[in-house]
């Protein structure tokens, strides 16, 4: 059930503490962390603590954890000195989504093209 953690779900293993990630903010609501594949000098992922398959469905049922993993992710970019970044959620398999857990890119330390790949 969304909102419900998830028992395949890898990210809400992670804000169960049962797998490991280099944690690098959290609050009473989100959970930022360094992607494991990075595809910039900062790439860190934010996420809500609550299970949603995308950030759709997030914002609606929940638009104020979908607020909080915004904020946070201007947050991020500031601690990680990134003067100029980008949040980016994907949604779909077609879009790239790998995990099925709300979750927002945030990348930056280096010139980002546009359009994106």
């Amino acid at each position: 059930m969304a909102g419900e953690p998830q028992d395949d779900c890898l990210f809400c293993k992670i804000v169960a503490k049962e797998v490991p990630a280099t944690v690098v903010r959290e609050t009473e609501t989100t959970l930022a962390f360094r992607d494991i594949n990075p595809q910039a000098p900062t790439h860190v992922l934010v996420i809500p603590k609550v299970h949603y398959p995308d950030a759709a469905s997030l914002a609606a049922a929940e638009p104020s954890a979908a607020a909080d993993v915004l904020r946070e992710a201007g947050e991020v970019a500031a601690q990680e000195q990134a003067d100029s970044y980008r949040i980016v959620f994907n949604t779909g398999s077609g879009a790239g989504q790998t995990v099925f857990h709300a979750h927002a890119h945030v990348l930056g330390g280096r010139g980002l093209q546009w359009p994106p790949g």
